[in-house]
């Protein structure tokens, strides 16, 4: 009999064992929920082990079974099968035929024994590389496309969606004004602070707002917006166009002889580029006016603050800022598309498609701005 015991109050549970003409007889009994199913479950095994013959199962005083009592029940024709028995069901309730019939005419688990295939360092290497090398041509082949795309859309104005590219417009440039502006003005803000606290010991408050524009012109403007940019729509591309191809959409243009390049990247690109440059000068302007606020507090005039800010910041420094920008848009559009081009065919798929997105999107601003520092510093910008 089994070690285990019932909880107190269990109604009981028991399998008996007799042998018959054609194997053995199982008699169970009882209520068959987890605690009784438990009680008797290594009992049931080691009598199926232990029989020959034909397996009868007696259910006529089951008084209760609920999943348990089935698994039970599975696991009896499961041991019998591995054992070479066969299995009969008598005398079982009407409402529990309904429920074993669900899965007792369902094929055994075939358990593998094959053990899991091991690569060597070299191959695994091997693999990386050639992915890594995937990922690189598909990545030019994709800026070749776009480029190409952009000349024909420059070309042939009237063969672009225009409609599909205002209303990527409203997406990346008007629904983003808010937090343009909310995080331009805090970081003009606290930079201003910021500098107030230092250069008050020198008393060069007067050069905060020299160095606010300058900083803002020049750098913080089109990174900060690009960076919000890949936060915000760069992940946004990837999970549309990603959706789109998890759900054939992309399949079926190509069915259709319609380019997804044309149709969905095309647009959201042309936005970008059109709607960046123009975040990016709100973010400037809502920088200056948290830079004026500090100013003003601290006893300067509005009008000080103003001349010395647009006496500082020259035709070079706005241009090489948009220039930044409109460099910055492109990557974090061409990026987020791509990614949603690529991404594979399973439910987490789109998730990993925005992440990476949004990372590559951040690593190449990076990467672009240092290539931009050297530029500008070997040509006296």
């Amino acid at each position: 009999m089994s070690d285990r015991t019932l909880p107190t109050g269990h109604p009981g549970a028991s399998i008996t064992s007799t042998p018959d003409s054609q194997g053995i007889r199982l008699d169970i009994q009882g209520h068959l929920d987890a605690a009784g199913t438990a009680y008797v479950w290594d009992d049931a095994v080691n009598m199926i082990q232990s029989g020959s013959g034909v397996v009868t199962a007696d259910c006529s005083n089951i008084t209760y079974m609920d999943g348990t009592g089935l698994a039970l029940l599975l696991k009896i024709r499961e041991e019998a099968a591995r054992t070479g028995h066969k299995v009969a069901l008598t005398n079982l309730r009407e409402e529990y035929q309904k429920l074993i019939k669900l899965t007792w005419e369902c094929d055994l688990p075939q358990w593998t024994t094959k053990t899991k295939e091991r690569r060597g360092i070299a191959e695994a290497v091997g693999r990386a590389t050639g992915e890594v090398l995937d990922g690189i041509r598909e990545m030019v082949s994709f800026v070749g496309e776009s480029a190409v795309m952009i000349a024909f859309s420059i070309l042939h104005p009237r063969q672009v969606r225009w409609k599909d590219v205002l209303l990527s417009c409203i997406h990346v440039g008007v629904d983003s004004l808010f937090i343009i502006t909310l995080i331009g003005f805090v970081m003009g803000l606290i930079m201003s602070f910021q500098s107030a606290v230092t250069l008050e010991k020198f008393g060069g408050e007067i050069f905060i707002p020299n160095m606010l524009g300058l900083v803002m012109f020049r750098e913080m403007g089109p990174l900060v917006t690009s960076i919000l940019l890949a936060a915000r729509s760069g992940s946004a591309f990837a999970a549309e166009i990603g959706t789109m191809k998890v759900n054939e959409e992309l399949d079926a243009l190509t069915t259709m002889g319609l380019s997804p390049m044309r149709f969905l990247v095309m647009p959201r690109l042309l936005s970008t580029l059109m709607m960046v440059p123009i975040m990016t000068l709100y973010f400037n302007l809502a920088s200056l006016v948290g830079g004026a606020v500090v100013m003003v507090s601290i006893g300067f005039p509005l009008v000080t603050f103003t001349s010395r800010v647009f006496s500082y910041v020259d035709f070079l420094d706005f241009w090489g800022g948009m220039l930044k920008a409109v460099t910055f848009a492109l990557l974090v559009a061409g990026v987020g598309c791509l990614r949603g081009i690529q991404t594979k065919e399973s439910a987490s798929a789109v998730g990993l498609s925005t992440t990476s997105a949004v990372v590559s999107g951040i690593i190449l601003i990076a990467f672009a701005d240092g290539l931009f520092a050297v530029a500008f510093y070997y040509m006296g910008w």
